[in-house]
């Protein structure tokens, strides 16, 4: 758990830990992003990408329902993640995901943030991390929860991690 001030602390936390999830390059990963309208979902998402060296814009894929970044682990190996931010708040019923290629997504070995992830309850897997936002008095607080075997390496480093 942590307690961030300001927009630019959660941008701060999120930046570092493009090196927590940066071993998804080796065979994805799945992370629900989770809190209320204006928590902070998209703004994590933008700090990531940002952490993994993307420069250009890191849009909320509201109406798209999802938005790809091609981006590097690490500049010395030069190794290439795909980072699937998907936001599924319109989503009317969860077969929808189907349509979409949710399958194609999930078994490519690419990093899936997913917001609004309860809307495709029954055809989603289980997340490898639950990340939960909450707004605290003149904040948000971040808490972390292990779905998988690799969630939980990512929950242990994600401790680690001060700003």
């Amino acid at each position: 758990m942590i307690d961030l001030i300001g927009e630019e602390k959660m941008l701060a936390f999120a930046g570092q830990c493009s090196s927590v999830f940066a071993n998804a390059v080796i065979d994805g990963g799945l992370i629900f992003l989770e809190g209320d309208l204006g928590a902070g979902k998209t703004t994590f998402s933008r700090g990531l990408m940002r952490g993994f060296g993307h420069v250009g814009p890191v849009k909320s894929p509201t109406y798209t329902l999802v938005e790809t970044y091609d981006v590097l682990t690490s500049q010395q190996e030069a190794s290439q993640l795909t980072v699937c931010h998907f936001d599924l708040y319109r989503l009317g019923d969860p077969e929808e995901l189907e349509f979409m290629g949710i399958r194609d997504y999930l078994e490519s070995g690419h990093l899936c943030l997913m917001e609004w992830a309860d809307k495709g309850l029954g055809l989603l897997p289980a997340a490898d991390l639950v990340l939960s936002i909450t707004d605290i008095e003149d904040g948000r607080q971040l808490t972390w929860q292990a779905g998988t075997e690799k969630g939980q390496l990512w929950c242990e480093q994600l401790n680690q991690i001060e700003v």
